[in-house]
């Protein structure tokens, strides 16, 4: 049989136990700072990024060793076992052997290439979009850390508030036992007080899993268990974007934003890539020097031996003329591209724009409801004390003090999220802009509990 007054003591104790513990790690927490530099070396996502970032830098010199000289060293050694015949029966058949080696050195330096130097304005432009493409992702290597840190700030913040929630309700139901065995109170006050409890019970349950799970998902990114986090500090102020117009950070999402820059690179390089095509209808020229050295050894019916050297220089061309039509269906498959590349920016700017958008209205609407939720702490908070007040005069019952606790934890838990999400649209609307930057993290990290 359910025992009010031992549950009670039990759960008090341990609401308190799990308490303290949240109270007495704070010293040692990790703040979100921190969880961001072991992302920085952890993070196989952001890894991944930084390494394609190291590959396309090699893409400029790709690029310009199309334009440079190309020097090869070609030779070959050769020994043949030759046998004579002759009609003449005094000279009869001759075995004779002999070798030759043959060695050239040869430099070609192109003059026209034009494929080539579109190779190499290519090459750079790659560069600039690995730079752009590795930028992006550091920025959501931000977002998707703060993210996941209040993620978990959030379900501690769930737990807490249930664990509140079960010792008030634990008092409470304690108090309707204690006011029904001398008859101040009926059963039904023992009833609701319990339904509560169970409820709270269940609840619980699933807050430790959730939790685990946010636990988890912080995991991945960091390659580690973060401990205990630093929380909010109490009472904090959010401030307003800067600059305040919606139309200003639209705009620098439109033309700043790091996909929007990798795609206007992009339109760039396919650019290039119909130059490289149509250059198969033009004509190439090299310059073309070698140097060369042959020696001739052995036995013949003639002997000849000795070694014999020169050195050559000139220009080769070469000019195309028909190919099976492989040039111009590539040239129009390039200009499809092209096309492809530039309704692609075009989306990445109407992208851009629309996320700087739903991230301004998501700040300002977050800090009205901040506001909003802080004076309705203030008004649950005299709610309650009033309830209570009223149930120790008798003016009010069980359920009412347990409705007005209930809209205060509540309340509480509500306002925490709003201050996340709130934090979390900052964050998207500088990425949005292309603008954010781990001096950023910083201010955030000061709002936090060290």
């Amino acid at each position: 049989m359910f025992n009010p007054e031992r549950s009670f003591v039990r759960h008090s104790v341990i609401a308190a136990f799990i308490a303290s513990a949240f109270c007495s790690v704070q010293a040692n927490a990790a703040d979100l700072l921190q969880i961001y530099k072991d992302a920085l070396a952890n993070d196989a996502q952001f890894a991944s990024a930084r390494a394609s970032q190291v590959a396309g830098l090699e893409k400029a010199v790709q690029g310009r060793a199309a334009l440079l000289p190309n020097v090869s060293l070609s030779g070959n050694d050769t020994k043949a076992n030759n046998t004579y015949s002759s009609d003449n029966p005094v000279f009869g058949s001759v075995s004779a052997n002999s070798y030759s080696n043959n060695i050239q050195l040869q430099l070609v330096q192109p003059l026209f290439r034009w494929a080539n130097w579109q190779q190499y304005e290519q090459g750079k432009l790659s560069v600039v979009a690995s730079d752009a493409q590795f930028a992006q992702s550091k920025q959501d290597l931000i977002v998707r850390v703060a993210q996941a840190y209040f993620d978990v700030l959030t379900a501690q913040d769930n737990l807490i508030t249930l664990h509140a929630q079960q010792v008030a309700i634990s008092e409470q139901l304690a108090s309707a036992k204690r006011n029904f065995d001398v008859g101040t109170a009926t059963i039904t006050d023992t009833h609701e007080a319990q339904a509560r409890y169970d409820l709270v019970i269940a609840q619980e349950f699933a807050g430790q899993s959730d939790l685990q799970i946010k636990r988890s998902a912080l995991q991945q990114i960091i390659g580690k268990d973060a401990g205990e986090l630093a929380m909010l500090k109490v009472g904090i102020k959010l401030d307003t974007p800067k600059p305040e117009r919606i139309e200003d950070w639209v705009s620098s999402a439109e033309q700043q934003n790091f996909n929007v820059v990798a795609s206007q690179v992009a339109v760039e390089i396919a650019k290039r890539t119909i130059e490289i095509n149509r250059a198969g209808h033009y004509p190439t020229v090299d310059l073309v020097a070698g140097r060369a050295r042959n020696s001739v050894g052995g036995q013949s019916v003639i002997n000849q031996t000795g070694v014999s050297s020169g050195n050559s220089i000139g220009v080769q061309w070469s000019v195309p003329i028909f190919s099976g039509f492989a040039v111009n269906s590539k040239v129009q498959e390039a200009i499809a591209l092209e096309d492809k590349a530039r309704n692609d920016l075009e989306s990445a700017r109407r992208s851009a724009a629309l996320g700087a958008r739903q991230a301004y209205v998501g700040v300002t609407s977050g800090l009205a409801q901040v506001k909003a939720y802080e004076a309705a702490e203030i008004s649950s908070q005299s709610a309650l004390d009033s309830n209570k007040l009223g149930y120790q005069v008798g003016v009010r019952i069980n359920i009412d003090v347990l409705n007005a606790q209930q809209q205060l934890y509540t309340t509480r838990q509500t306002l925490a999220k709003a201050r996340y999400d709130t934090i979390m649209s900052g964050l998207r609307l500088k990425a949005a802009s292309g603008i954010l930057k781990e001096s950023d993290l910083l201010e955030i990290n000061a709002l936090l509990n060290h």
